[in-house]
């Protein structure tokens, strides 16, 4: 079973704008509470906030889903917690509205529930149409923000029998995938200067103010993962296209902890560490 999300624009009724703002504030008591009573699981939570959101004029299956949300809140921040990371008090600020009851896909249209006994019908686009009326697809939940609407859709993934292996060998500036028979070598060596380029203009902000250099510093970044994620996921995509169409299973090597070999004080320069640190191999396994 294949879990994907198919989104779309669209402009909100005044009525979805009053539920976005009601579901954010639902949440945000449910974790209030959550935080109080020490309480994390979905179960206790609750118990505990169910009668309390009582006062808020939404339907009940939306109070369900703001204790669900709250409640993956409350377990993300004790898992923070437990592995000693720096945690603040989590608070909802963006309105939002998710929820798995109470919906249907009717007539080129999503209609949800707003109140007891009525629904609003939200336009699907005709790409997000084409999406989810393909064979075996089921919409199991959906999103709205301000702008934007998002179905999460289900579909079993077909079995494919393998009849060879190909193996993938993983290396800073090249991919290398091949078996017996035939050998295929992806050029990856642009994702090493990119990175190396991004390291160097950031050092080069002289800006006595760590706010400032933080901000600059995460827009490169981002800047960088998006252009070097691009070239990485075309090889990878080459790869397992290939293997599909060719019924081969795709082996890969076991790397996990390499990068303790690359730490301080393992007589590496920083230059070398910084490289072999930035290097993306997880993403070929993702």
């Amino acid at each position: 079973m294949s879990i994907k999300s198919v989104g779309q624009f669209y402009v909100p009724p005044s009525e979805v704008l009053g539920l976005l703002e009601v579901f954010r504030r639902m949440v945000n008591d449910s974790t209030r509470i959550g935080l109080v009573n020490d309480a994390s699981s979905l179960r206790s939570l609750s118990l505990l906030s169910y009668n309390q959101l009582d006062h808020y004029d939404s339907p009940s299956c939306y109070k369900l889903c703001a204790i669900s949300r709250a409640a993956g809140i409350l377990a993300a921040r004790k898992k923070s917690l437990r592995r000693a990371f720096s945690t603040r008090i989590p608070y909802v600020v963006r309105p939002c509205l998710v929820s798995c009851y109470g919906f249907k896909v009717n007539s080129g249209g999503l209609e949800i529930p707003i109140s007891r006994g009525k629904h609003l019908r939200l336009p699907l686009t005709e790409h997000t149409l084409a999406i989810i009326s393909q064979p075996g697809v089921e919409v199991r939940s959906f999103t709205l923000t301000r702008n934007r609407l998002s179905l999460s859709i289900a579909r079993e993934a077909p079995g494919i029998e393998c009849v060879s292996t190909v193996g993938v060998d993983r290396n800073l500036r090249n991919r290398t995938v091949g078996n017996d028979e035939e050998t295929h070598h992806y050029d990856l060596s642009k994702t090493v200067r990119i990175a190396s380029t991004t390291m160097r203009i950031v050092a080069s902000f002289k800006r006595d103010d760590a706010r400032i250099r933080r901000v600059l510093a995460s827009k490169y970044g981002e800047r960088r993962t998006a252009r070097t994620g691009h070239l990485l996921h075309t090889a990878t995509k080459t790869v397992v296209e290939t293997a599909v169409q060719r019924r081969q299973a795709i082996v890969l090597e076991d790397i996990l902890g390499i990068r303790r070999l690359y730490r301080k004080g393992n007589g590496q320069g920083r230059r070398h560490r910084g490289r072999m640190t930035g290097w993306s191999f997880s993403m070929a396994q993702r």
